[in-house]
C-alpha cells in the first residue's frame, strides 16, 4: 500500500483491490470524487465516500484537514484534475494521498448511474 502513496497514483486494478480490502476491513481509506455534481450523478465509482467538486474545492479544505491523517484516494474523469489537486494537498502536508491515474473513464470496477449523492453534498 505504501508504494501507492509514494508514487501518488493507483491503477484501475489496484483501486479495485483496495475497495475489496476495505470491504473485508483489511484496509481503510476515503474515496473522494472531485468531479462536478452532474458528472457524479451521471456515473460514479461504487464505494465513493465524498464528493468535493473541483469548482468548490476551496470550501472543503477545512473538512479535508479533519481527515488529513487518513488514507485518501481521489478520482476525476481522466486524472488531470486529481493530479493538480494532489499536488496542492501534498504541499499542504497530506502524505497518505493518491489518485486514480487514468480517472473513471478507464475504470472497469463496479460503478453506478444516477447514484445517490454522498452525505456531504
Amino acid at each position: 500500500m505504501q508504494k501507492i502513496f509514494t508514487k501518488g497514483e493507483t491503477s484501475d486494478k489496484e483501486l479495485q483491490e483496495l475497495l475489496k480490502a476495505r470491504e473485508e476491513k483489511k484496509f481503510d481509506f476515503k474515496l473522494i470524487d472531485i468531479r462536478e455534481i452532474y458528472e457524479y450523478s451521471d456515473l460514479s465509482i461504487d464505494g465513493t465516500d465524498l464528493l468535493y467538486p473541483t469548482t468548490l474545492f476551496h470550501k472543503y479544505i477545512e473538512e479535508l484537514q479533519k481527515i488529513k491523517d487518513k488514507n485518501i484516494f481521489l478520482y476525476c474523469r481522466t486524472g488531470n484534475r486529481t493530479g493538480q489537486v494532489l499536488m496542492i494537498l501534498r504541499r499542504m502536508g497530506f502524505e497518505n494521498i493518491a489518485h486514480l491515474s487514468q480517472g473513471i473513464v478507464t475504470y472497469t470496477g463496479k460503478m453506478s448511474r444516477r447514484a445517490k449523492l454522498p452525505k456531504n453534498i
